[in-house]
């Protein structure tokens, strides 16, 4: 579990890795630091989405024993890409859930969405360390996958840059000693930007992050500022924290990812490039570290680093998210339910931006009102609730796209 950080061994220790989402922009940055030191971290297991060939591709230069896809549709890719290989192919949804279940010491849960919920728990239940890079896992079943972790001996390391700051940044004091803690957001694409104009946004400018380089689900919740709600509720969760100890301020540079200020009034920032290597470095040789290839922050060529309070006018999708964890008993399921699908028809041309949050929020109060929200027992709970939100949300649809467009 998240903690205190202990004092790190002269070297570290060699383990076995799994990555789950190995061709995604988290899981490739992973790849890139385990093939920089493959005799200290063999790879037990892959997987990826819908991507046969890459991964076959990847499973093979890591020597990795057992790869899955999670759409069925791209095994015959991974089958032919392995060939004489000797690596055990499989897919479906159950195959990702078996390459957690694989021995390994250190597993990366970098599966996006609710999807990746199953899997990640499956590493928590053998009690393996899990590099959390999955928001979901908090955000739909937070309480639970936490409670879980705590009862294997499961260790969870935040790799989410803000998250994997305030984890470094808590090593300066005790716990209970913790006044506050700050997530910085970048302010994504529309910062500067009117309502009127963030309201009619196409994809191709959402998706172009001034920051950071992910997937394109993140990068659309990352110009909604959703991203950042998202953040808050797992900081919540892997921290302990009240709703009212977590603030979020919009740095521009993303420099600063995040702060932790202290009951004597000292604050103490994590600093780094906007290079998620630098996060998965820490986890992946916690409690030492390792060298990383990001750039080095070079503070001489820094002209100004910046900071302002988020606008909830123009990003109503922060405050949704702050009162789902606020109101609690599902709330948070509900919400990333919706806001997937929200994401999901925005891309796909139905939905205009300002009706990403409109979606959100009518089917939020829908849920609450149908009976749907309630706080997961477990993990089959939450994927019902989430199965039933999507299927309101998407029902919502035409009625808030017409009125959004």
């Amino acid at each position: 579990m998240v903690g205190p950080m202990y004092s790190p061994p002269m070297d570290t220790p060699a383990r076995s890795v799994t990555i789950l989402g190995a061709t995604g922009s988290v899981g490739t940055s992973t790849v890139d630091l385990v093939q920089r030191d493959r005799e200290r971290y063999p790879v037990a297991a892959l997987s990826a989405n819908k991507r046969g060939d890459a991964l076959a591709k990847l499973a093979r230069d890591l020597g990795a024993r057992f790869a899955a896809v999670a759409d069925p549709a791209a095994y015959r890719d991974l089958r032919d890409g392995l060939g004489a290989s000797g690596i055990e192919a499989a897919a479906g949804e159950e195959a990702v859930i078996e390459a957690a279940r694989r021995p390994a010491d250190w597993v990366m849960a970098a599966v996006s969405g609710a999807t990746g919920l199953r899997a990640t728990m499956a590493a928590v239940e053998r009690g393996a360390t899990v590099a959390l890079a999955n928001k979901e896992c908090l955000v739909c079943a937070g309480a639970l996958f936490m409670r879980r972790a705590a009862e294997t001996g499961a260790t969870v390391l935040p790799v989410d840059s803000e998250h994997n700051a305030v984890f470094q940044a808590m090593s300066a004091g005790r716990r209970k000693d913790v006044r506050r803690i700050i997530l910085t957001a970048s302010g994504g694409p529309f910062r500067t930007w009117s309502m009127e104009a963030i309201r009619s946004a196409t994809v191709e400018q959402a998706l172009r992050h001034p920051n950071w380089s992910m997937g394109p689900k993140i990068t659309i919740d990352s110009a909604t500022l959703m991203n950042k709600g998202l953040e808050v509720i797992e900081a919540h969760h892997l921290f302990a924290l009240a709703p009212d100890e977590i603030d979020v301020l919009v740095h521009p540079q993303s420099i600063v990812h995040a702060m932790v200020e202290f009951r004597d009034g000292s604050l103490i920032a994590q600093l780094g490039q906007p290079d998620m290597r630098i996060p998965i470095s820490h986890c992946l040789g916690w409690p030492a570290r390792i060298e990383s290839p990001a750039t080095r922050l070079d503070l001489e060529r820094m002209a100004t680093l910046s900071f302002e309070p988020p606008d909830l006018a123009r990003f109503p999708a922060l405050a949704l998210a702050r009162r789902a964890m606020e109101a609690g008993n599902g709330a948070t399921t509900v919400l990333n339910a919706a806001n997937e699908v929200a994401v999901a028809e925005f891309m796909g041309g139905r939905l205009s931006f300002g009706g990403i949050a409109a979606l959100v929020a009518t089917a939020m109060e829908a849920a609450s009102g149908r009976g749907i929200m309630r706080e997961p027992a477990n993990v089959e709970d939450a994927v019902s609730v989430d199965h039933s939100t999507r299927l309101l949300t998407l029902g919502l649809l035409p009625e808030i796209a017409a009125k959004a467009s």
